[in-house]
């Protein structure tokens, strides 16, 4: 772990916070910037940075504390959805370099957007072009 990270040390137990769950991979708790009531937190207790660097059993025990927290928290609030989102990297919006899931709780017109980016019309061809290179990085890696 790593001692100046801010989720770190709500795992270590040095900074408070709402707990909803916790086992020995994950630990669940409310965001204190919500963007709803309910906005969750999902922390694997091992730090990375991004998705890719968390080891496999932690990355399936964080989706599986989602799926487990999440109908509760729909409950609780009176919600009707909820997006799962992880922000990988700072131009994806990763604001704490510790890879962590949010959950947050929805209701139709609650004025929250979703992830919005332009979007592009490509080519077949290019798709396939695209999907090619990837698949190739795959292989390297």
């Amino acid at each position: 772990m790593a001692g100046d990270c801010v989720f770190c040390n709500i795992i270590r137990g040095r900074l408070p916070a709402v707990k909803l769950y916790e086992d020995r991979y994950v630990v669940v708790f409310l965001d204190i910037y919500p963007a709803a009531p309910g906005h969750a937190l999902v922390v694997p207790k091992h730090h990375a940075e991004r998705l890719e660097d968390l080891p496999e059993t932690y990355r399936s025990k964080l989706l599986g504390a989602a799926a487990r927290v999440a109908p509760a928290i729909l409950e609780a609030t009176g919600c009707e959805a909820y997006n799962v989102l992880i922000n990988n990297g700072r131009p994806a919006g990763q604001e704490i370099m510790h890879v962590h899931l949010h959950i947050v709780p929805r209701r139709t017109d609650d004025g929250c957007v979703t992830l919005y980016c332009r979007r592009s019309k490509p080519g077949w061809e290019e798709l396939k072009a695209l999907g090619e290179r990837i698949r190739t990085a795959m292989k390297a890696s």
